[in-house]
């Protein structure tokens, strides 16, 4: 018996809408990773792009669980000596709340070419509303 592989071409890609409110960080990035790898579908390769596009609303009624609010911290740097950026999460949550699950996603993605192709499938908003009406999102409940 031979194995037969599909073309990502040939897989039909859809639009996967997420409400993120009440739902904890890093199960919420597990879940955004696994649609946009494609690794819900059975026409799943590790080498290929496979998956669907991503919409999150909500993303500013996150929950953290434990002490992260305050003790989990981002780091920037410019490459400047001595310019560099300490963010806590809880400031991160109030300024820009889309880049806390960016972060988190594209810290489960593979650090290479496909990845970065990836990381473009995902669309955050802090609010209810998203301008990918048109796209026809399907919502999913976790």
């Amino acid at each position: 018996m031979k194995t037969t592989f599909i073309e990502p071409e040939n897989i039909e890609k859809k639009w996967i809408l997420i409400d993120a409110e009440n739902i904890t960080l890093g199960k919420l990035a597990v879940k955004i990773v696994e649609i946009i790898k494609g690794k819900n579908k059975p026409e799943y390769r590790q080498d290929k792009d496979c998956g669907d596009s991503v919409v999150v609303i909500n993303a500013s009624k996150i929950k953290v669980t434990g002490y992260k609010l305050n003790q989990k911290e981002y780091f920037k740097h410019s490459l400047w000596v001595g310019h560099f950026k300490m963010t806590k999460l809880k400031d991160m949550m109030k300024t820009k709340p889309e880049e806390v699950i960016l972060h988190a996603v594209k810290g489960m993605l593979p650090k290479n070419h496909l990845g970065r192709k990836f990381l473009k499938k995902v669309r955050v908003f802090s609010g209810a509303s998203h301008n990918h009406e048109s796209q026809k999102p399907e919502r999913i409940e976790f």
